[in-house]
């Protein structure tokens, strides 16, 4: 790997070892200000829209500030806000640093994840990705238990300690990461027939093999996101303690880290992407059926590691798609496109899934949720799998270098990124 990927994926893994304040959030509202459940639940939704423009701005800043600059942007006005949400004094005060920190809070993702695309060789992505997903794990592991021994001290502390950790990021990734200027001649650097000639700019939207993995993601984050919003009201519901969540979520991202090395295995690595991720679909629904059935906390541990099996595979293959779907230097766009189904599945999650189980019960929501698991592995094999085959991408990269060229020839062809 590059040094610039580890160089991110260290970064990163500072960063979410500290953000470990968002969860506490409605707590602070409640308990502070005697906010009622409702409004501090508004406020975490509001938060959570946000971060939908927050995606995108990160994509277009990424192409017109450059990619370092808008990565210490996002981590900057993450912990101005952070800070203002420490220090507020009022309820108002505190809603606007919230919607602010969701504003700044995906500027991040768009850039630090293309500069990984651009960085390594189509076949090495997969591992770039999951090794970043790794990060992740390993940096929410130290964050849940940094968050348990904080969080008795003052819930404001939290909040300051996750701005340091910005703040920390920030110098270190504007220190080490190629300027604007430097990273643009790079890329310019590169043959033309990579580039393509007459390249018209990246339109995401327009694509439908991007639409095709937009929408399968987005219930896959909608999924993501349930069980953090429902994983501890069913553990209560169960006769257990809620607080047990924290240690599955830690034996989730434990077993994210560990998985990694299975990733390189040749049956695993020689898979096609529509098939890995059929493959990380069916096992998230296996594990989240064993949440319908099991009641003791050794098989909810069981269950969870089964699950995060599934989502490693997922998480590795899905931004490498993505990257490999967007023309040569449109990978900002695309990734920002595709990350806004987090922001969608953050603002849905506690609806769908409190109202499930006010409704229908922990069985139900569970069931349901490995149900429509298994209906997301159908359709990456049906729909997907067509439209992002090697030979539909040879085909959209042909199709591209004709328009790119005079009268529709003349010009090497741009095969895909």
């Amino acid at each position: 790997m590059p040094r610039s990927v580890w160089l991110l994926v260290a970064a990163r893994a500072i960063n979410r070892l500290g953000a470990f304040s968002l969860p506490f959030l409605t707590i602070l509202i409640s308990a502070d200000f005697g906010a009622s459940a409702t409004t501090a639940g508004l406020l975490s939704a509001a938060f959570g829209l946000a971060t939908i423009p927050s995606r995108l701005a990160g994509g277009r800043l990424a192409t017109a500030l450059g990619r370092r600059r808008t990565i210490v942007l996002g981590l900057t006005g993450c912990a101005v806000a952070q800070l203002g949400i420490a220090a507020a004094g009022s309820l108002t005060t505190v809603a606007l640093f919230a919607v602010l920190l969701g504003l700044a809070f995906e500027l991040y993702e768009p850039p630090s994840q293309a500069l990984i695309a651009d960085a390594v060789d189509p076949a090495l992505r997969v591992r770039a990705y999951s090794l970043l997903n790794a990060a992740l794990a390993a940096g929410g592991a130290g964050a849940g238990l940094m968050a348990a021994a904080l969080g008795r001290w003052d819930l404001r502390r939290l909040f300051v300690v996750d701005a340091l950790t910005c703040l920390l990021c920030a110098l270190m990734l504007h220190i080490a990461l190629p300027s604007h200027q430097a990273d643009r001649t790079r890329r310019g650097d590169r043959p033309a027939a990579r580039r393509g000639v007459g390249a018209e700019p990246a339109r995401p939207w327009r694509d439908r093999a991007l639409w095709a993995v937009f929408t399968t993601g987005t219930l896959f984050a909608l999924v993501s996101m349930q069980i953090v919003m429902g994983l501890p009201l069913t553990l209560a519901r169960r006769g257990l303690q809620p607080a047990d969540a924290g240690l599955l979520f830690t034996t989730s991202a434990v077993t994210v880290v560990a998985f990694q090395p299975a990733l390189r295995l040749r049956r695993l690595a020689s898979l096609s992407d529509p098939a890995a991720l059929a493959l990380g679909h069916v096992l998230l629904a296996i594990g989240l059926a064993g949440y319908a059935m099991v009641s003791g906390l050794p098989a909810f541990v069981a269950a969870t590691a089964l699950w995060s099996l599934g989502e490693a595979l997922i998480l590795g293959r899905v931004f490498s798609v993505v990257a490999g779907l967007a023309p040569w230097g449109g990978a900002d766009s695309y990734l920002a496109a595709y990350g806004t189904s987090w922001g969608i599945a953050t603002v849905a999650a506690p609806v769908t899934s409190t109202q499930a189980l006010e409704h229908f019960g922990v069985g139900a929501l569970w069931a349901g949720t490995a149900g429509l698991c298994l209906a997301l592995a159908a359709a990456q094999l049906l729909v997907v799998a067509p439209l992002v085959s090697p030979a539909a991408r040879r085909g959209r990269a042909d199709r591209a270098g004709a328009r790119g060229s005079p009268a529709g020839s003349g010009s090497s062809p741009r095969p895909a990124a």
